[in-house]
């Protein structure tokens, strides 16, 4: 049976490494970037307007993306329910967070647990809390959404975390939010969801990051490269390392999501969300450096042809030029970045991995198997 439950701490968790030097909402956090000789002050303090107070269900929210919308919207006074399996701590004090923060959104922010592939449950469950709007961060199948949807028949918005990553290889760059798509991309359960919700003729919004970093990121993107920038390895990048990809911080993808909610403009909308700037492979790696207070990286080029990594990554990105407009979410939403990208990546650093925390061990095989080719070759 669906049981509806306050999360409520009167101590807060410590349970990651405390630090004076960064603050979560990013309103006190001055350290030095060395190498530059200048004080860093990121952006993206979780500044958010005031709107009328709707009942919201965020599909998952403990990870990544989630925790930071989740907070965003209990500040903007909105009554909040994180659906979740449970396995994960539904409040956990993040890097920063002040105790007076984290115990008004851990006394605030609600819970119903339960697996979203029972389709039963959810149908029971939702219907019988009815929500005003949902916000779909995990969802990957059509299947897992129309239960919501039959749940919920005065719905008033349904937000969803799409991917860039559903374009048709193209060689006209960047993508925009017309372009074709690919119904054979490993996201075409997204493009499907994005069917259903035209058919069901519900209002929605779709939002489609391309990478996304900042802290508790649990992809390895920014992670891969200060293992190896820490450990003072080169760093293995394939072919030429000119290939243009790019980075949105999830700071202010969660802001993205803020600026649709009950906004007109959003209704049936697609939206690409990321960094205003694209970078390459080579200038990734030189931009971690800089943001981790690293030394200028060495940077060693593999064909990926010439090797047998079997199912490992030797690169965290695909090996494509690879990024889209967010002109689209500038004009309509008036949505812009504020993070650039070394602020960003001084962000995510500052606030996770430099102090100790991150979410995959450092796994240097494949990198040694093109170390070792290199050496023989350079011999």
């Amino acid at each position: 049976m669906a049981k509806l439950v306050v999360v409520q701490q009167k101590q807060p968790s410590f349970s990651l490494l405390p630090s004076s030097l960064s603050d979560f909402n990013g309103t006190r956090l001055q350290s030095q970037i060395q190498l530059k000789r200048k004080v860093w002050k990121p952006k993206g303090a979780l500044h958010v307007s005031a709107s009328s107070a709707k009942k919201i269900l965020i599909m998952g929210g403990t990870r990544f993306i989630g925790v930071f919308l989740s907070r965003l919207l209990v500040k903007e006074g909105h009554q909040v329910t994180l659906f979740t399996r449970g396995k994960a701590p539904i409040t956990q004090q993040l890097p920063g967070e002040s105790d007076k923060d984290f115990v008004d959104f851990s006394s605030k922010i609600l819970h119903l647990k339960g697996d979203r592939k029972d389709y039963e449950f959810v149908k029971s469950s939702l219907s019988a809390e009815g929500f005003d709007v949902v916000y779909d961060i995990n969802g990957r199948e059509a299947e897992e959404v129309e239960p919501i949807l039959d749940a919920l028949p005065k719905l008033e918005q349904y937000i969803y975390c799409s991917s860039a990553g559903v374009y048709l290889k193209s060689d006209l760059l960047p993508h925009f939010e017309t372009d074709a798509v690919d119904p054979k991309s490993r996201h075409k359960g997204k493009l499907e969801t994005e069917s259903l919700l035209t058919s069901k003729g519900v209002n929605w919004t779709s939002i489609r990051p391309v990478y996304i970093y900042g802290p508790l990121n649990y992809n390895p993107v920014e992670e891969w490269f200060f293992h190896r920038l820490k450990a003072g390895r080169p760093i293995p990048i394939p072919n030429s390392g000119v290939q243009i990809t790019q980075l949105g911080h999830v700071k202010d993808l969660a802001r993205a999501f803020i600026q649709v909610l009950g906004n007109e403009k959003a209704s049936r909308q697609v939206f690409n969300i990321s960094g205003d700037k694209y970078v390459t492979f080579d200038g990734l790696a030189r931009a971690c450096a800089k943001a981790g207070g690293f030394p200028e990286p060495e940077i060693i080029h593999f064909n990926p042809k010439e090797f047998d990594f079997g199912k490992k990554k030797a690169f965290p990105f695909r090996d494509q030029h690879f990024f889209a407009s967010i002109d689209k979410a500038k004009s309509v939403l008036g949505w812009k970045p504020e993070f650039d990208l070394v602020e960003g990546l001084a962000d995510s650093y500052n606030l996770d991995f430099g102090r100790g925390t991150f979410r995959k061990a450092a796994d240097f095989s494949t990198d040694d198997l093109i170390l070792g080719k290199s050496l023989v070759l350079q011999s």
